[in-house]
């Protein structure tokens, strides 16, 4: 306290404080004189505020000094409830000397050239070098000091760029659906940008190595290494996958994939090896093991591992469902799962006061029911407010980082970032670890579904806030997909534009869809799941004449869905798609109920209602499946 106190009174007379900084408390707290330096000189830019412990706790929390941000503005129980959080996740190790790439075996892969390797650091430790390697800019947000990075050009993925190798006469070869997201690549060209990312990494002087696990449950669980140049880039996958509670987790660790990030690097041969670009993400199933160049989002990290689970869970004796959704849990036990693509509101919907978090994004449904895949979420910062979005608004704080986040200086020249400024993209991202959200469901495993929701972003301002669907319109919904890329979540992407992706999750589905229709449609039956559609899209006209739906009419009828009252609702048959529409729900405007009546022109609505539904069937042409029936009628 009075090491904090005395360096906020001097912040401005500078002799004084470089004596504090150089002298005083490096020989009274027994710190490193390098990270009180650090600290000092990042505050009058970024204001980092900092306390500074005793030799004593810093000899209890770990091996290396620590510097510890805290939160000078907003203080709760929830906040010191993290701190305790982040704390306990202590499995760090630091190995140096000329063998230390052999010590954690990154020599089977090819590299050895690295002689100090941090491996799985500690939050705060993560923190400390990503100021000391000047990886990005400190920001000051009501609930906390958290890390913000700038990720160049790539501010979404760059599906085009993605990659699996065809091993002919493999298992992957047979079952991988061979298209134009699924685009193969062959051995030999996989060997070679293994060769050039392994050969780059062992010119490197230290790397990190992050171990962790993918799926909640023990069953199915996956083990995953990352190695990584940058401390921001570990501190993602730190917040993102779960994380070892124990060093013997992670002793003599042999993964199930690795990935190799050389994000600085790119494929200068990329049209020898017959790629679209000098970006490069590419997986070989066979050698467990993939490598990206060219891009620095993180979200590369996130997905790849995802379409890995989407591969081998279905194949699973027994099969094992892989969901692109959200999921929570009420307190009577009743699990709801929130389907769609990225800017639907999976992670928003699911982020629910009144309910407890499973995960925001990716989920397996087994025999015992629902489990997350994940350690944390990847919340869109879009017009992020603490009203709208209170749980996500909170949970940015110290151990977060957000991503491609406008930054603005306040009057004293603190830098806040400013979530309505999209100027650097729509897609702006916040990862933090789960216990950032208050009410997480800690086992992190639920039981079966009662409710299905699918979330879709109708660009068009065709489809009502809600509708109930039968079993068999929930299949073909599912299969459909429909929604809008939303502005940012993939290169080239600026404004809405109509898709359909099976699944809600074609980009990530190495299966061809009617597998994993196959086994919802078995859950569902077996469990009598219900089903649903909500479009958190556009009402009163399409994209640039109506409105999109506001979170508080979204959030309407997701809570009638979870109290029963809209199954209990009045409704009324929708003249095209044929879904049941609730006459009235509480909290939403009845003329938004029924699309058509949001419009003041009746006939535009009626002929973009019919050249919607002529996408719908079209795009269910390739299926030939009987489940077309149950799509719209033209």
């Amino acid at each position: 306290i009075f090491a904090q106190t005395l360096a906020s009174n001097m912040l401005k007379a500078t002799a004084i404080r470089t004596i504090v900084r150089n002298k005083f408390l490096p020989r009274a707290l027994g710190i490193e004189k390098a990270v009180v330096t650090r600290a000092f000189d990042a505050w009058p830019k970024n204001r980092l505020y900092s306390t500074l412990q005793t030799r004593d706790s810093i000899q209890r929390s770990s091996n290396s000094p620590l510097v510890h941000c805290v939160n000078l503005r907003k203080k709760s129980t929830a906040a010191v409830e993290t701190l305790a959080a982040r704390d306990s996740y202590n499995v760090a190790t630091t190995i140096t000397g000329p063998n230390a790439c052999e010590e954690i075996n990154l020599t089977s892969l090819g590299i050895d050239g690295p002689e100090i390797i941090y491996h799985n650091l500690t939050f705060q430790e993560l923190l400390e070098h990503e100021i000391a390697n000047g990886e990005g800019e400190i920001a000051e947000t009501e609930y906390g000091q958290t890390f913000t990075v700038d990720t160049g050009k790539f501010t979404g993925r760059s599906p085009t760029d993605k990659w699996v190798v065809l091993n002919k006469g493999s298992e992957s070869a047979e079952n991988i659906d061979w298209n134009e997201i699924n685009q193969s690549t062959t051995p030999e060209v996989f060997d070679e940008l293994f060769e050039k990312a392994t050969s780059y990494f062992s010119t490197k002087e230290k790397a990190y190595v992050f171990d962790c696990f993918c799926g909640a449950n023990p069953k199915t669980q996956k083990k995953v290494r990352f190695v990584h140049e940058m401390a921001w880039q570990q501190h993602f996958v730190t917040n993102m996958f779960i994380r070892p509670e124990t060093k013997e987790e992670i002793e003599n660790f042999e993964p199930d994939f690795t990935i190799i990030n050389a994000c600085s690097q790119v494929d200068d041969d990329w049209e020898k090896h017959g790629l679209n670009s000098e970006v490069a993400v590419v997986f070989n199933i066979e050698k467990k093991c993939a490598v990206i160049f060219g891009t620095w989002y993180g979200g590369e990290n996130k997905k790849g591992i995802f379409s890995l689970m989407n591969y081998w869970l279905p194949m699973n004796d027994p099969a094992v469902l892989p969901m692109h959704c959200s999921a929570n849990v009420g307190k009577d036990g009743d699990t709801a799962l929130f389907f769609g693509l990225s800017g639907t509101g999976k992670t928003t919907l699911s982020a629910d006061p009144q309910r407890a978090l499973i995960g925001d994004d990716e989920h397996g449904w087994d025999s015992d029911g629902v489990f997350n895949f994940e350690g944390g979420c990847y919340a869109k910062t879009i017009n992020l407010s603490e009203e709208t979005e209170p749980d996500i608004y909170r949970a940015i704080r110290t151990d977060a980082m957000l991503e491609n986040v406008k930054l603005v200086e306040d009057k004293d020249g603190v830098l806040i970032p400013d979530f309505f400024d999209v100027s650097k993209t729509q897609n702006g991202r916040v990862s933090y670890p789960i216990f950032h959200i208050d009410a997480y469901h800690e086992p992190q495993m639920a039981g079966h579904p009662d409710n299905i929701i699918f979330l879709t972003c109708d660009a068009f301002g065709v489809l009502p806030p809600v509708s109930k669907l039968t079993p068999g319109q929930a299949m073909y919904h599912f299969i459909s997909g429909y929604t809008a890329k939303v502005a940012g979540t993939e290169r080239g992407i600026t404004e809405p534009v109509p898709n359909f992706s099976a699944c809600f999750g074609a980009a990530f589905l190495p299966l061809h869809p009617t597998r994993y229709a196959e086994l919802l449609q078995e859950k569902m039956e077996t469990h009598g799941s219900n089903a649903w559609l909500v479009n958190t899209g556009w009402a009163g006209g399409m994209y640039g004449v109506g409105e999109r739906m506001s979170i508080k009419t979204t959030r309407s009828c997701i809570n009638g869905i979870l109290d029963g009252s809209a199954a209990e609702a009045d409704y009324v048959q929708d003249s095209a798609f044929g879904f049941d529409i609730p006459v009235s729900l509480s909290g939403v405007d009845p003329d938004l109920l029924n699309p058509r009546n949001a419009w003041m022109d009746k006939d535009e609505y009626d002929s973009t209602a019919k050249k919607l539904s002529g996408m719908f069937v079209k795009n269910f042409e390739k299926y030939d499946s009987p489940i077309s029936q149950f799509g719209p009628k033209v």
